[in-house]
């Protein structure tokens, strides 16, 4: 991971290595709880600055460039199973009469018919 995970230029080095601030990242990511819940070990890192390291790899593009290149290894070593991959439906377009959410009991509209 480190080739891909842009380091800071400038400044004093991170206390922990950038594994271990990814690390953190995807146990928020994957728990879902919020950023200011992340309590880590002896307190190495505040939350914040796991946030901020999370913030400057997604816009810089180092999470693109690991995912990519993780893609096309799992390609070319012939461990990747495209007969199961499953995309995201969160922005699926609604078709004309059918109801704008699926999730009950919220503000539901009907999309005109033409």
């Amino acid at each position: 991971m480190k080739p891909f995970l842009s380091t800071r230029h400038k400044g004093p080095k991170p206390k922990l290595s950038s594994d271990k601030i990814f690390n953190y990242i995807l146990y928020v990511l994957h728990t879902g709880m919020q950023w200011d819940q992340l309590r880590t070990r002896r307190n190495e890192l505040h939350w914040s600055n796991v946030y901020k390291w999370h913030n400057r790899w997604s816009k810089d593009g180092s999470y693109k460039k690991l995912f990519e290149t993780s893609v096309l290894h799992l390609l070319d070593s012939d461990q990747l199973d495209t007969s199961c991959i499953h995309g995201d439906g969160s922005n699926t377009v609604v078709k004309k009469g059918e109801m704008a959410s699926v999730i009950q009991d919220t503000n539901i509209k009907k999309v005109k018919k033409s």
